[in-house]
């Protein structure tokens, strides 16, 4: 095949960004890799940001780590910021543990009273005294 002739019109130096007589254009097809690319790079970091409250919650081995990826997934659907706020603000800090206290108190509460606890006593034979009477009507 030859070459196609340069046009007499155009000029001697034609900028890069122009489309070649063949039908190519380089700086199409650059760009449409590189919008691609830009796109798939903000949806990773865009999955990566709401998945951070849950994946911190899940390194600490936290207790609401439930409640965190609902959150997370509220706001990933819902777009609301603020239940993305407060997963992060639940995976972030620990709710106090009162169930442990209180549950080693019982347990110390039932085992002081196993040990003081006196044996029931057992039931005493009745005495046969043959000494007494027997009352009017008994034979």
């Amino acid at each position: 095949m030859a070459t196609p002739d340069l046009n007499p019109m155009a000029p001697a130096y034609l900028p890069p960004f122009i489309a070649g007589p063949d039908g190519s254009d380089p700086l199409f097809t650059f760009m449409t890799v590189f919008a691609i690319g830009l796109v798939l790079m903000i949806g990773v970091l865009y999955l990566t940001l709401h998945a951070m409250p849950e994946r911190m919650a899940h390194e600490s081995n936290h207790s609401q780590m439930q409640v965190v990826g609902i959150l997370a997934l509220l706001a990933l659907f819902t777009h609301n910021n603020l239940f993305w706020v407060v997963a992060i603000l639940v995976a972030t800090f620990r709710m106090p543990d009162f169930l442990t206290p209180l549950n080693s108190i019982a347990a110390s509460l039932e085992a002081a009273t196993r040990r003081q606890e006196p044996e029931p006593p057992a039931p005493a034979p009745e005495p046969v005294n043959e000494a007494l009477p027997q009352r009017i009507g008994e034979e």
